[in-house]
């Protein structure tokens, strides 16, 4: 597996694309106005306290005011407000929580009018960004995320991720954890921690323990509400989560961030430094690697698959739908039950790349293709859970159930992503599908009638001129590829009178031998 990072850079914003084995599985957006991103922690004052909702409002800077409710305050909020009002003062600089008395844990069923009041200053973390009319969801119970471990201010718990599976090493880092374990603070070791020496995961430790220090001296003398720490850049904060041995690049078009992400490998990576690079060429960074061509066909109402088959993706307000076509694909060679399987195992790799792809969050209901084996169903859901294992994002997956429905619930911590595909049409008013996805399109139905039951015969495709002049510009054509891979010459006839993204295929079908 081949794991690339490709990073753009312009003016306002910085963009990017997670490849594995050539193939876009993540596109994220930094803008230089995203105040709000998840991680960041906030000096904030607290406004209404809800008694019926057992919650309050917070001011935070955003328009809309955070939603802080009881359970999102952490059992060590006390010692947290104890804390707060002592370093507030500029007197008290141990920082390091080793001499800090701490207060008892909260009642897990209390009232939030016994910790909070109207006015008072309390530190809170982004969990959830501001999404549609909602102001950013918050928790006061801090962390703050490493390369191999999350550091817990006011706990005393030792915790290792659940995605490592071997309880021998599980007992390892809880030891190595336990032996540099500061006074006053937690900690929970990452799924990349797995196989990690203590020597790694205290140097990890010290540097999360040093942005603490720099936060709290920011706390005295401070106007609420301010920004206090901010969360790792994109560029570090995807490093941070999921580099690995499988990276064989990272290109930008940004000399500075070369320098900066090269920088901040030599903390997390120092093997890896050197697969960083600077983008050169005069094409375009995103074109010259494929992204383009990918968000293109990626983002639609409708994403093609291999073999001609289709996912269609629906958004309500309150869950998103996706059906599963198996288009009109047919293979004598497989029963319908074997047919069905294959398409789900193929719709299931892509649902789980778009679901990380567009960042969708909430209820997913999929409608697969029904299969009637139970054996079959299940195969589904474990090549379903698969190719989600690799998703950071916490999601929960309900077996198929009778008639191929999969129910899947995925955190949302931030707005989806939408990406417009469609283009102004040259031809009247309106819109049209992007003219890069017409020949995906055309592709997938020329592979079907070429490998289809009937093995159709002298294939002619009518395009407009200029979709024609483009199938066939060049000694590399895109039909001389065709020639090579089905071992068949296709005649592109240019018609006139067709709209511009308009295409036909004609054909002679082949006589079955008796």
């Amino acid at each position: 597996m081949k794991t690339e990072l490709i990073i753009r850079s312009n003016s306002s914003d910085i963009d990017f694309a997670l490849l594995r084995d050539g193939k876009l599985i993540e596109l994220n957006k930094e803008t230089s106005d995203n105040k709000f991103s998840v991680g960041d922690i906030f000096l904030a004052k607290i406004g209404k306290v809800m008694t019926g909702l057992n919650a309050a409002f917070v001011n935070v800077g955003y328009p809309k005011d955070g939603f802080l409710h009881y359970h999102d305050l952490g059992p060590q909020v006390q010692s947290l407000n104890k804390f707060i009002k002592k370093v507030s003062t500029g007197k008290f600089k141990e920082f390091t929580l080793k001499n800090f008395r701490s207060e008892e844990d909260i009642d897990k069923d209390g009232s939030i009018n016994d910790v909070l009041k109207s006015g008072q200053n309390l530190l809170v973390q982004i969990v959830k960004e501001p999404i549609s009319t909602k102001g950013p969801r918050i928790s006061s119970e801090l962390s703050i995320a490493g390369r191999y471990l999350v550091l817990v201010p006011f706990s005393n718990r030792i915790s290792v991720s659940q995605k490592i599976a071997d309880n021998k090493e599980k007992e390892r880092l809880k030891r190595l954890a336990k032996s540099i374990k500061p006074k006053g603070f937690g900690l929970i070791l990452r799924t990349v921690a797995e196989g990690k020496k203590v020597a790694e995961l205290d140097k990890d430790l010290q540097n999360s323990l040093e942005r603490w220090k720099n936060m709290c001296k920011r706390i005295a003398n401070t106007n609420t509400p301010t920004k206090i720490l901010s969360e790792l850049n994109r560029a570090s904060s995807i490093l941070r989560d999921v580099m690995n041995d499988s990276f064989t690049s990272i290109v930008t078009n940004d000399e500075a961030l070369v320098l900066e992400i090269k920088e901040y490998l030599r903390e997390i990576y120092p093997e890896k430094e050197n697969i960083v690079k600077l983008h050169k060429s005069q094409m375009p960074i995103f074109e010259k690697y494929g992204i383009e061509r990918q968000i293109k066909t990626s983002f639609g109402k409708t994403v093609s698959m291999s073999k001609g088959a289709y996912l269609v993706i629906e958004h309500t307000e309150a869950l998103h739908v996706i059906d599963v076509n198996s288009g009109n694909r047919s293979n004598k060679a497989l029963s319908q039950e074997e047919t069905a399987l294959e398409v789900n195992l193929i719709a299931a790799s892509e649902i789980a790349r778009q679901l990380q792809l567009r960042d969708m969050g909430g209820i997913i209901v999929v409608d697969f293709i029904d299969m009637k084996s139970a054996e079959n169903r299940q195969k589904l859901y474990q090549h379903l859970k698969e190719a989600m294992s690799f998703d950071r994002t916490k999601h929960k997956i309900l077996p198929p159930s009778k008639f191929g429905l999969v129910q899947i619930t995925r955190q949302r911590v931030r707005p989806e992503l939408h990406i417009k595909t469609r283009e102004p049409n040259p031809n009247k008013n309106g819109e049209v599908e992007a003219p890069i996805v017409l020949i995906d399109k055309i592709e997938s139905e020329l592979e079907r009638l070429i490998n289809g039951e009937e093995n159709h015969k002298n294939i002619t495709l009518n395009v407009h001129p200029f979709i024609a002049g483009y199938l066939t510009n060049g000694i590399n054509s895109i039909r001389f590829k065709w020639f090579l891979k089905h071992k068949k010459w296709i005649k592109i006839l240019p018609r006139d009178a067709y709209l511009y993204l308009q295409y036909k295929f004609s054909y002679t079908k082949n006589k079955k031998s008796k």
